[in-house]
């Protein structure tokens, strides 16, 4: 694993959109430590705004006043986190993903990695229809699961719309999630790239914490490869570590059209 997590998960440059659940802003915190050149971090989705300390400046106004104050700001400084203000305390809300695109463009960033989903901190996720909120352009889609929902049941506790999850994979509330049934969601039309269209579409099941997680999050893989909507690979990964990657089961390679 000669790669960084970057490289493995097409995340260098362009528009990247980071969806599901089980570390969505880990994944982006992450990316955004590798990244080199001019990086945008921002979301498309209502969220919690990155620590001052990861980035350079972070302007939350409205749509027309960031189309004025992201190009200006990104000639001189290179990390730069942006969204509208929220209705609530310490929460920030997406602009439109065309705005997000204009953006990219305007300001000449590198790279502009987008938070395209919410899951209310749990760690799997069936989208609505009207889900993810992707950027128009974006060359990258990096659908993340979590590794610790397999061998538990299916609730509220860990799973954001459970009957939906449980209908789009026929699982009853309170089965037991195998690793069969997070490669169904990784690979199903309507799971992990759903919306998708052109996109690089990239794995992640996150937080694979030991031998026994790696073992099941493997058998994940291969069922998510051999699905109807495979992605280009599954990267096996705990985002929080740091060395992330712990495995990759791959069809292409980084970079490769």
């Amino acid at each position: 694993m000669t790669l960084a997590a970057a490289d493995w998960l097409e995340a260098r440059s362009g528009v990247v959109c980071v969806v599901g659940a089980g570390g969505k802003k880990t994944t982006i915190r992450r990316l955004l430590e590798q990244a080199t050149g001019r990086v945008a971090t921002t979301a498309s989705v209502r969220t919690t705004p990155p620590p001052a300390r990861e980035v350079d400046i972070r302007i939350f106004d409205n749509e027309p006043a960031l189309l004025e104050q992201v190009p200006r700001v990104a000639a001189t400084h290179q990390r730069v986190a942006y969204a509208l203000p929220g209705r609530r305390s310490g929460r920030v809300t997406g602009p439109a993903p065309a705005t997000i695109a204009e953006l990219h463009r305007l300001a000449g960033f590198d790279l502009t990695l987008v938070k395209a989903d919410g899951a209310r901190m749990r760690g799997i996720k069936a989208p609505r229809d009207d889900e993810p909120a992707l950027v128009p352009g974006c060359g990258t889609v990096i659908h993340v699961v979590s590794a610790r929902v397999i061998g538990q049941p299916l609730d509220e506790g860990i799973a954001h719309r459970a009957p939906e999850l449980g209908a789009l994979l026929d699982l009853v509330p309170g089965q037991i999630i195998e690793p069969a049934h997070i490669g169904r969601l990784i690979a199903h039309p309507r799971g992990g790239g759903q919306g998708c269209q052109g996109q690089r579409f990239v794995s992640l099941i996150n937080q694979v914490d030991g031998d026994e997680q790696h073992r099941l999050a493997r058998q994940a893989a291969a069922v998510a490869m051999a699905g109807p909507c495979p992605p280009r690979r599954v990267v096996l990964a705990s985002m929080r570590e740091a060395e992330p990657v712990v495995d990759v089961v791959d069809t292409a390679e980084p970079g490769a059209d």
